[in-house]
């Protein structure tokens, strides 16, 4: 179950609410993540989303009776159940609006792998990360693609296979979130009021730049690409009114709204 609310500013809060189940994942709430995100994507009022977990933890993993019914299906019906999972995932990952989150209490499992897909993290002190698959005789391997390319591979490394506990001091270390803090909704506040300020197409093209060039070696096909991308950019009209606010000492139309 999710809880969706957009204020006249364009800030998408997008909440987990099963909190008497640490709001842990099952089908439906995986498919209907995977709509709101998909739709919110695409709304031009939207400017950015905020993700949040209702009640004690932010997202424990999986549900119980969801991953005990998993057991009885075939290994064809677990593929297409674990397709849905990630489809959801890069669903998130690819969002074109910003992505923020607030990580508190338990986050474990595909809790783990929300964050991994969110732009920036605040995690409150005390949260309790865990990625606990080999535990139960499984692997984290739908979320990993999505958790490598966040944390890093010698991270992954560790977590995987120890699923041990780690805090906030050590998810940010990892690259997993960005500030710890007792006022999480205080640094949303100004990720967002910076965020208001930048053309929305322009950091729509930003965020998939990341992704894009992560990982790549500098060849001329990369810079011929990216010579390509600031050309459309200058040209669009996004870059000429940028550019014509800055010349004539305004803010540009997109920082009015």
């Amino acid at each position: 179950m999710l809880r969706l609310e957009t204020d006249s500013r364009g800030l998408a809060r997008v909440t987990l609410a099963r909190p008497d189940k640490h709001n842990a994942f099952d089908a439906a709430t995986i498919l209907e993540l995977t709509r709101t995100f998909a739709t919110l994507g695409e709304d031009e009022a939207v400017r950015a989303i905020l993700l949040t977990g209702e009640g004690p933890s932010f997202c424990a993993g999986g549900d119980a009776q969801w991953m005990r019914e998993s057991a009885s299906l075939s290994e064809e019906e677990n593929r297409a159940d674990a397709m849905r999972l990630s489809d959801m995932l890069a669903t998130i990952d690819n969002c074109p609006k910003p992505v923020m989150a607030i990580a508190h209490g338990n986050v474990f499992g595909g809790g783990v792998g929300l964050i991994a897909c969110a732009d920036m993290v605040a995690v409150k002190p005390g949260a309790r990360f865990r990625l606990s698959e080999v535990r139960l005789g499984l692997t984290p391997s739908t979320i990993s693609p999505f958790l490598v390319a966040k944390m890093g591979a010698s991270s992954a490394r560790r977590y995987f296979l120890t699923a041990e506990d780690f805090g906030p001091a050590d998810a940010i270390a990892i690259g997993l979130a960005h500030v710890e803090t007792d006022d999480p909704e205080a640094q949303v506040e100004s990720w967002f009021a910076h965020l208001r300020l930048g053309a929305p197409g322009a950091i729509a093209e930003a965020k998939g730049l990341v992704r894009d060039v992560a990982g790549r070696a500098i060849s001329f096909s990369l810079r011929s690409d990216t010579a390509d991308r600031i050309a459309a950019r200058r040209a669009s009209a996004e870059g000429r009114e940028g550019l014509t606010a800055f010349l004539e000492k305004r803010k540009p139309d997109w920082a009015n709204s």
